[in-house]
């Protein structure tokens, strides 16, 4: 997987510097986001690499199936079909949203609690997590009966455990050494 992100990682970041030059970061996230899941059909995955195309015209027949993408659409298009790239596009589109939330100070989050977190809880602690990473915020809620209470917070590389049982491994841990 990293070798995947770490191919895609150019493309994303021209495609970004494209996009926020021109202002058009939230269409760029659709056109991506559509050509990722094009890529992952069984259609257009049997083109790939079909040994009846070459790669100039399976980046045409691609651009013509976007008959209303604009010029750089097509480019890209062409440009990952002529490079053998196309099954990047998922990880282009990743790697393009990463560039865009840290560009818009938006972050995704992920709090998991012991048991079901009631509306001002779950206010409360999405404001403070905001407050302490300087970012907008956008939370998803799990429940794991395995914390036992507390709740473990998830943003980005970022771990935040305040669970019972996360107390606990640490407490065995201390007295373990």
């Amino acid at each position: 997987m990293a070798e995947l992100s770490t191919m895609a990682r150019p493309y994303a970041k021209a495609i970004f510097d494209l996009a926020q030059q021109a202002k058009t970061l939230p269409a760029w996230s659709e056109v991506l986001s559509g050509l990722a899941q094009a890529v992952a059909t069984d259609e257009v995955a049997g083109l790939i690499g079909h040994p009846g195309l070459t790669r100039s015209e399976l980046g045409n027949a691609l651009v013509e199936a976007l008959p209303d993408a604009d010029a750089p659409v097509h480019n890209l298009v062409r440009l990952l079909a002529e490079n053998s790239r196309l099954r990047l596009l998922p990880a282009i589109y990743a790697e393009y949203e990463q560039l865009r939330a840290a560009a818009e100070s938006r972050i995704e989050i992920r709090i998991t609690t012991a048991s079901g977190a009631d509306d001002s809880i779950k206010q409360s602690l999405s404001a403070a997590v905001a407050k302490r990473l300087q970012r907008e915020v956008s939370v998803s809620w799990d429940e794991d009966e395995s914390l036992i209470g507390g709740a473990v917070i998830r943003a980005g590389d970022l771990v935040i455990d305040g669970s019972v049982a996360g107390e606990l491994e640490r407490m065995r841990q201390a007295v373990a050494s």
